[in-house]
């Protein structure tokens, strides 16, 4: 097996089996992603998660937060230009890359949006699965 192939398969074995939180863990989490939010996502998702209509995608109640967590790292991690559609409507406003936040405040983020606000989401992000895919 070659080395890349190696590092492939490490790698995803990290993202799928650390995706398991004990509920305590994920309760700190959540509390910790609360602050992160508030200082980082509220301005353009607001307090509530509602976003601004016609500019900025709501996160509550959003069949999108369901996306792979692969998938919200990486809008995280790298930001979003092309258009979306969340709750059968269309954005098209460009999310800037938030990759200065460390990789626990991101796997906080999302684990506070995807538990708030109406979203009840399994599958808990860690910070193990953010550092897999910054790199």
């Amino acid at each position: 097996m070659n080395k890349q192939m190696t590092i492939s398969l490490m790698v995803s074995a990290i993202v799928f089996t650390a995706g398991v939180m004990p509920n305590q863990n994920l309760s700190e989490s959540i509390k910790r992603g609360k602050e992160v939010y508030a200082l980082q996502c509220q301005n353009c998702h607001m307090e509530d998660g509602t976003g601004i209509a016609e500019v900025n995608p709501p996160l509550a109640k959003t069949a999108y937060m369901k996306k792979p967590n692969k998938t919200l790292i990486n809008i995280i991690l790298k930001g979003q230009a092309e258009e979306i559609t969340v709750n059968g409507k269309k954005y098209n406003i460009a999310m800037p890359a938030q990759d200065y936040l460390t990789d626990e405040q991101i796997a906080d983020v999302l684990n506070y949006c995807k538990n708030s606000w109406g979203n009840k989401i399994p599958a808990a992000v860690t910070p193990a699965m953010v550092k897999a895919l910054r790199q």
